[in-house]
């Protein structure tokens, strides 16, 4: 049952380019106001995903409204992430897979601490609009 259930979300994955789903998340997480939004492109260093969303929030409140945020998003497209995630997490740092995209939702202080950015210097910096980044009202 496992095995068919993965190839059906990957059937789903496959109809969403994995850009746009990324940029999906972006926009999602940017509602709950996410800050340090960062993309990035993960196709020419790694097999397991094609990007990385990084997003920042400035408490563990915000931690969960952001992840929240982003999984009712793509649930209106019958996307959902491999795991389920604990409601009120503490840890300071969801990671959401969505197969083609991984995002990773930090408190200030651990995304400080981990620094994905650095550990994955080599990846490509995807552009953000404008647009997309501004602060909505």
């Amino acid at each position: 049952m496992c095995c068919v259930r993965q190839q059906a979300f990957k059937r789903r994955a496959s109809k969403i380019d994995s850009k746009k789903l990324a940029l999906r998340i972006v926009d999602a997480a940017k509602d709950k106001l996410g800050e340090q939004l960062t993309v990035l492109d993960m196709r020419a260093l790694t097999s397991f995903c094609d990007y990385f969303v990084i997003v920042t929030a400035g408490s563990m409140r915000q931690v969960n409204a952001i992840s929240d945020s982003i999984q009712d998003e793509l649930a209106k497209d019958r996307i959902k992430p491999l795991s389920q995630v604990r409601s009120n997490d503490q840890s300071g740092w969801i990671v959401l897979d969505f197969n083609s995209v991984v995002a990773h939702i930090f408190y200030e202080p651990m995304r400080e601490f981990y620094a994905l950015e650095h550990l994955w210097a080599d990846a490509k910096k995807v552009r953000l609009s404008k647009k997309l980044v501004a602060k909505k009202l």
